[in-house]
Parts: structure tokens; sequence; C-alpha cells
């Protein structure tokens, strides 16, 4: 069993798509998986077509009602086999305001997941597009980061920072964190850019960075409108065989 923070600050990345489709490959491959959004926008909530009731991820790490939810009362089905969800909504981005005023907040959402990571295979935290106090606590959390990387400049300047602070908290605070993996994303290898993008991370980072690149789809774009994976909307597309691929990819190397 392990716990993959799924988190890169840079928004726009295919982080939640990663999350998402990632989450439903290792669940075809018979895995039992368990996606937790921690980004306050909701969209791997919406994007499995769920709606998010109570109670959820706001209500297991806030104490503010004086009670303490079990994480195991807010996780429902996905709707995808062997696929489960920790849903959440806007009112997560209030935890930020929250937790910078209680001393150990950093493990909170370790320790909400204490009882529950041992029922899955796999424990999927997708991230919010910052490096806030609720990254903090997915990398606290966390066995290992997962770095969605688009095929662009800009990219490569965030990724330096996501490293010092992966750094920083295994220093502080998660001795046992590693970054597992850098996954390309958006992939046109028709253009100059992509290909350069790509010979400098491998350069740069070697056998941290996947083999398996995830391509710039439609199928991929559309599916979340439709409210499931690439794979239920098109099992047989670009990007259900590149998540297939990178689900086993990941299986291999944690092996």
């Amino acid at each position: 069993m392990s716990v993959l923070a799924i988190a890169n600050q840079k928004g726009g990345v295919g982080k939640t798509t990663t999350a998402i489709n990632l989450g439903a490959a290792l669940a075809a491959l018979e895995h039992r998986v368990l996606l937790v959004d921690s980004d306050p926008q909701g969209n791997a909530t919406r994007g499995l077509g769920r709606q998010c009731g109570a109670p959820n991820l706001y209500d297991v790490l806030t104490t503010t009602s004086g009670t303490v939810v079990d994480a195991r009362e807010a996780i429902v089905p996905s709707g995808f086999p062997n696929l489960d969800l920790l849903a959440c909504d806007r009112n997560l981005v209030g935890i930020e305001v929250e937790f910078a005023r209680q001393d150990g907040w950093e493990t909170r959402l370790r320790d909400a997941l204490r009882e529950v990571r041992t029922q899955y295979h796999t424990v999927l935290l997708d991230c919010p597009p910052s490096l806030g106090h609720l990254t903090v606590n997915g990398l606290v959390a966390a066995d290992a980061v997962l770095v969605p990387l688009q095929c662009e400049y800009f990219a490569l300047e965030g990724l330096s920072e996501l490293v010092a602070t992966v750094e920083r908290v295994r220093t502080n605070l998660n001795a046992n964190l590693e970054i597992g993996g850098i996954v390309l994303t958006m992939l046109d290898d028709r253009t100059n850019l992509s290909r350069d993008v790509e010979d400098e991370v491998r350069r740069h980072f070697g056998t941290r960075v996947f083999t398996t690149t995830v391509p710039r789809n439609i199928r991929l774009a559309e599916a979340p409108s439709h409210g499931c994976s690439v794979l239920d909307y098109d099992i047989k597309c670009r990007g259900s065989e590149a998540y297939l691929g990178l689900a086993r990819e990941y299986l291999g190397r944690a092996a």
C-alpha cells in the first residue's frame, strides 16, 4: 500500500486529469484505489460526476464544529469499480485560514488517513496548484510525490520550487518522502518545443521521469464534462492507453 501525492504548484499541467485517470487505470488493473480530492476547486469530484455532500474532506480535516469526523464516514464510491472518492468542495479553502491558527496542522491529513489507508492498495492525493497548507499536508501524508509536468517552457521553472519544497518537508516533517516520478503530460511530439522540454527533463532527472508519456488528446479533455474517467469515456483512445501504460509502469516500479 502506498500514498501518492499528485502535486505541482503550477496549474493547468494535467494534475487532476492524472489523478482521475491514473486512479481509474490502477482500479482497472484490479487495485483498490482511494482518490482524495484535496483541491478546493473540487475538479476531481466533479470530474467523476459526483456532488460533494456531507461529510467530506473539509469535515474530516476541520474541528470547527467541535466534533471529529472519521474519514471512513466521508468516503463514497466513485462509480468506477475499485475506485473510491473522498470528495471536497470550495469550503475547503477555509482550511488555509484555520490551519494557520492551529498547532500540528501539518499532520492533519496523515492522521485522518491512518485508519483507511490499509483498506487500499493505493491512495492518490490530488493536491491544489499551490505550495500552501493543503499541499504541505498532502506531502506529509504521502510516501511519494508524482509530478505531472506539462511539456512547455514555464513548467520547468516551477519544478525546481516543488523539488525544494519536497526537500524541506523531508527534512522537517516526513523523512520517508521521495519523488516517485515525473510524468510528462500534454505531449505533442510533432513540435520542437515538446521534444526539447522532454529532452531537458530527462537529462536533468534521468530515471525519475516515467517512460510513459501522456499525449494531447481530445478524449482526455472531453471526459470530465461527461462526469467520468477517460477509460469510461473511450477505452480505446490514446489517453486511455497512456494512463493504462502509466499505471503498469508505476506498479512495476513499486514492485
